[in-house]
């Protein structure tokens, strides 16, 4: 099930005894999906940038295909003209092979700066993974910590209400059966 930050803020909860303050429930959920949605904008943005990245390397290499028609063109033209040409066609050939090589240089250097920033991506995004793992781990620890006070509060309340027997100890049938209303009490009020 993906969920989207609309999602989060529509989100409504059943109203229960002793439940969670819808206050804070609702902000948190909106705090959430404001994170959630300018993350989002953030990997679509880095997505954009990778495309356009990818088009201009698309180019460099359309122009490093041109460069290589030119060359054997050239190369052509030189095994034609071998008389005064052979010298001018060489100083040609050095020149596009000096650009050819340039262009290739700068592609290459283009292309792992592209793989830099593609690996910051993913740090990037591994990070707002693990921020997001971290922030509901802590939100888990805190639901489980409120349902322990809850327990405790329960649990103390039946203790403060449960009847003093000064005479003398239960019967040992009594017993069982004092311990399976308080185990009932404590479901009952897990329940709720």
């Amino acid at each position: 099930m993906k969920v989207t930050p609309i999602d989060l803020r529509q989100q409504r909860f059943r109203s229960a005894f002793r439940g969670f303050d819808r206050a804070e429930v609702m902000a948190l959920l909106h705090e959430v999906a404001e994170e959630y949605e300018s993350a989002l904008l953030e990997v679509d943005r880095q997505r954009q940038e990778i495309l356009r990245a990818e088009e201009r390397i698309s180019e460099y290499r359309e122009h490093e295909q041109g460069l290589k028609s030119t060359l054997m063109t050239v190369q052509k033209l030189s095994e034609d003209i071998k008389t005064n040409a052979e010298a001018q066609a060489k100083n040609i050939l050095r020149d596009a092979e000096a650009r050819s090589s340039l262009m290739l240089q700068k592609s290459q250097a283009r292309l792992e700066d592209i793989q830099r920033e593609i690996d910051g991506l993913r740090m990037k995004r591994r990070d707002v993974e693990v921020s997001l793992e971290a922030t509901i781990a802590s939100l888990r620890n805190a639901i489980a910590f409120v349902h322990e006070q809850d327990q405790r509060d329960r649990d103390d309340k039946i203790l403060l209400h449960r009847p003093r027997q000064v005479e003398s100890a239960p019967p040992p049938t009594q017993v069982p059966r004092a311990a399976k209303s308080l185990e009932q009490l404590l479901e009952m009020g897990a329940k709720s």
